[in-house]
């Protein structure tokens, strides 16, 4: 048993190392103990099986299981192991080819030979013996005796002993013939046994280049791969099928992420048009997200956190309250121009907005990381689950501030400089509303919202894209008017709060006392 956070292959090294020096006797004879592929539990990225298939594709059949399991072990599985990051290829299913000696017990005792004879014979009839060198006119050759079995005649010629000069051979006291192994299991595909194989990858690889590297080499080697002729005339070419493709889950889980994304990018620019009443305002604030998560991921890289769907879903989780620095600082900055004398430096108004809000946007982030440090303590499995979580948390929401404070404040220099305040500021006399800057802004809404049912389609695609459009419109605008609606009442109901402070305290004191019964059961 290892201390959490010993590295991988030194652990490794060191079984090695006991393994080598335990002391004879220690296992029985005829254990050879050694370890498995340099990968974890969760390496088999992917799975396959092998079939025949016609010249269009369709399954054919034509091969039996021993036959499949041949091709596998001897051609395929060599090949895909040759993939960069590929740690094993593992078989599974059909028949494995071996050698059966059958033995005549009458044989035995006519020749005068054991059962251990015969089995010491088998087992030395394949192997290659160096004989030293002989020197001949100065010349030194290297002698070797080659004795691998290639087929069932070499090893019924192999010698068991010796009667009165007379060699009694595996072919005077067995039968020799070639079967299928004992089998520990099978492959099922839809109810009909299959021969297949699953790549394993090897540990701290990507997955998803390993995978691409392995579909590399199935296309180089499925040319090779052998055919047969059918009666039906047919010719039935063996095909690599993959039925368990990681990629397909690595994929999607990054299109979620970057759906997510997008969303939130829609969300935030009807949000801050709608309330703010400024285009640009929430083309500052979106421009915040994706500069934020790349800033994100090149922190992940320098930290070795690995990009699983756990530590991808903190980013997800923190993009909320990424856009809340954005739109407090530039809710400021406009507040301030607004407020700002005619002909008023627009850089100094910038300056002073931004530091004015630094500080609380900044023990903002701090407070909420802070809030994280008893998830980055977590040991042993708790800690491999989540502390992916809060890293990437930690890391979006520092990579937001530092956006935050220090990109848009001279973005926001460069998109408000020239800007005039609104003919509805400079004159007393209310436009009509089709002029107004709130209509304005709202066009661009509206637009995002177009666009943002056509990404979400909460009422799913079996509904027109007019209702999914509809539907959209109508919430994000039902929930922009509630808070339209607080914020003007939302005075009164301060003001009548301070005026009558201590009969509103008890309303937080009776959901503290209801909270502390309902805690303690």
């Amino acid at each position: 048993m290892f201390d959490e956070g010993t590295e991988f292959y030194d652990s490794r090294s060191r079984i090695l190392e006991k393994l080598s020096s335990l002391p004879a006797g220690t296992l029985p004879a005829d254990v050879k103990p050694a370890l498995g592929p340099d990968a974890t539990a969760l390496g088999q990225i992917f799975w396959y099986t092998i079939e025949g298939r016609d010249e269009q594709g369709n399954p054919a059949g034509g091969w039996d299981l021993a036959e499949l399991r041949q091709v596998q072990d001897f051609q395929i599985r060599d090949a895909l192991l040759a993939a960069g990051g590929v740690a094993e290829v593992a078989s599974v299913g059909g028949f494995e080819k071996e050698y059966h000696v059958e033995v005549d017990p009458d044989a035995l005792l006519l020749y005068g030979v054991t059962l251990a004879q015969v089995t010491r014979a088998v087992s030395q009839s394949n192997r290659e013996v160096g004989a030293r060198s002989m020197e001949i006119n100065r010349v030194e050759y290297v002698v070797r005796g080659v004795g691998t079995v290639q087929g069932t005649k070499d090893l019924e010629a192999s010698v068991v002993a010796v009667r009165d000069n007379v060699p009694v051979l595996i072919s005077d006291v067995a039968t020799v013939s070639l079967g299928p192994a004992l089998r520990r299991g099978v492959l099922d595909k839809e109810g009909v046994e299959a021969v297949g194989g699953v790549v394993v990858a090897r540990y701290g690889e990507n997955p998803l280049a390993v995978i691409q590297r392995v579909k590399g080499r199935i296309e180089e080697i499925a040319p090779g791969l052998p055919q047969k002729l059918l009666p039906d005339g047919r010719i039935s070419k063996l095909t690599i099928v993959p039925f368990y493709d990681r990629s397909g889950l690595i994929i999607e889980t990054l299109d979620t992420l970057r759906e997510a994304l997008s969303l939130e990018i829609l969300l935030t620019i009807i949000v801050v048009i709608v309330m703010v009443s400024h285009l640009r305002a929430g083309l500052m604030v979106a421009g915040l997200l994706p500069l934020a998560v790349l800033m994100s991921f090149i922190a992940m890289k320098l930290f070795k956190v690995d990009a699983n769907i756990v530590a991808l879903s903190g980013i997800a989780i923190a993009i909320g309250t990424m856009v809340d620095m954005g739109v407090i600082l530039v809710e400021n900055i406009l507040s301030r121009r607004e407020q700002a004398p005619p002909g008023a430096n627009l850089r100094d108004v910038i300056h002073s907005a931004s530091s004015e809000v630094a500080g609380a946007v900044a023990t903002a982030v701090a407070t909420t990381i802070i809030g994280f440090l008893p998830v980055f303590t977590l040991v042993a499995a708790e800690g491999k689950l989540f502390r992916p979580l809060a890293f990437t948390k930690t890391f979006a929401l520092a990579s937001s501030v530092i956006v935050a404070l220090v990109v848009i404040p001279p973005v926001a220099l460069l998109l408000l400089r020239g800007g005039k305040k609104s003919k509805e500021s400079e004159s007393n006399k209310p436009l009509p509303w089709w002029r107004t800057k709130k209509f304005r802004n709202l066009i661009p809404a509206v637009i995002a919202g177009v666009l943002l049912a056509h990404l979400w389609l909460p009422l799913g695609p079996e509904h027109s894209i007019f209702l999914n459009i509809l539907f959209v419109l109508l919430l994000a605008g039902g929930l922009l008017f509630l808070f339209e609606m607080f914020g003007k009442v939302y005075p009164r109901i301060l003001s009548w709060c301070l005026s009558y402070k201590q009969l509103f305290l008890l309303l937080p004191i009776l959901v503290l006392v209801f909270g502390v019964n309902v805690w303690r059961g």
